[in-house]
């Protein structure tokens, strides 16, 4: 009996943390449908204006997020600094999406396949430590390029079931370009839950996720400090960023000799996550760059 209970509760262990994994890792991007268009992100780009030249970010960004009883959802509005030409070549096929997804601290894996109809994502995702393949909560993403014009670019990446009865998990990813060699990037992640799955949040966030928090200021503490908002906008918002910030280190290490371009990933999306210990800090600098190396080089194996 003693070993009956302690193989089920590592299993519901595993089954929490994989869910956990995949909620932190950030993989399900989403938006209403009838957004993908050219003019309706231009507009966006207009009403996000102020807030990408004054936030707290020390960078062109604003970042927002939102929760219901059964769903969970984050946006981030950024500028980046290379040319439409550049962001719609180097994120336009799925293939690309992996070098950027595996930069993340919680993607194990991941591998582009040709599908029934759209292409699929097969991604593996768990803990911030090295983890064996079959130790990964897999997920696999149908994806579709929903726009690749020379004036606009939709990515839609999406996945029905996930574990502890989350679903719906869909990804959306939108560029323009906005003159002096610059894009308008629009990202947005959401997800349902049910009762298992917003039970173990709870009990996440009730224990070993109790002192995270995301970017949100919503007070001042008693020190002068400010307050970051918890719970499961806290955790969205501590992924959006993590997202954002893998694929700016994509695209900023293009331009490197192609046998230098992953440790220039690895370098620059790292040092960027540095820049916000409080919410992002969960390895040094050398555990990163070795669990990395090691998960990227058995990707490239299998």
């Amino acid at each position: 009996m003693h070993a009956f209970c302690k193989n089920t509760l590592a299993g519901l262990t595993r089954l929490l943390l994989g869910w956990i994994a995949l909620s932190s890792a950030g993989l399900a991007f989403a938006s209403a449908p009838g957004s993908y268009s050219a003019a309706a992100l231009h507009a966006t780009y207009a009403s996000q204006l102020e807030r990408l030249h004054d936030n707290p970010f020390r960078r062109p960004v604003s970042l927002d997020s939102s929760e219901s009883p059964n769903d969970v959802k984050g946006n981030i509005y950024a500028l980046l600094d290379y040319p439409f030409s550049t962001v719609r070549s180097a994120l336009q096929r799925p293939e690309q999406w992996c070098e950027v997804l595996i930069l993340h601290i919680n993607t194990k894996y991941c591998r582009a396949t040709a599908g029934q109809g759209n292409p699929v994502l097969s991604v593996n995702v768990g803990k911030k430590t090295p983890q064996p393949i079959d130790e990964a909560y897999p997920l696999e993403f149908d994806y579709r390029v929903a726009a690749a014009t020379s004036r606009h670019l939709a990515i839609q990446l999406n996945a029905p079931e996930g574990p502890l009865s989350t679903r719906n998990y869909r990804i959306q990813l939108q560029a323009i370009p906005i003159g002096n060699d610059r894009t308008f990037l629009h990202l947005t992640y959401s997800y349902d839950y049910g009762m298992a799955g917003r039970l173990a949040m709870k009990t996440y966030l009730a224990t070993i996720g109790s002192d995270k928090v995301g970017f949100t200021r919503i007070g001042t503490q008693a020190d002068g400090q400010p307050e970051h908002v918890g719970g499961m906008r806290g955790v969205v918002e501590r992924n959006t960023m993590r997202y954002y910030l893998a694929i700016d280190a994509y695209l900023g290490a293009l331009s490197t000799p192609p046998h230098l371009q992953l440790q220039k990933r690895l370098h620059n999306w790292f040092n960027a996550t540095e820049q916000y210990p409080r919410q992002l800090r969960e390895l040094d600098r050398a555990a990163y760059f070795d669990m990395k190396r090691r998960e990227y080089r058995r990707q490239q194996a299998m």
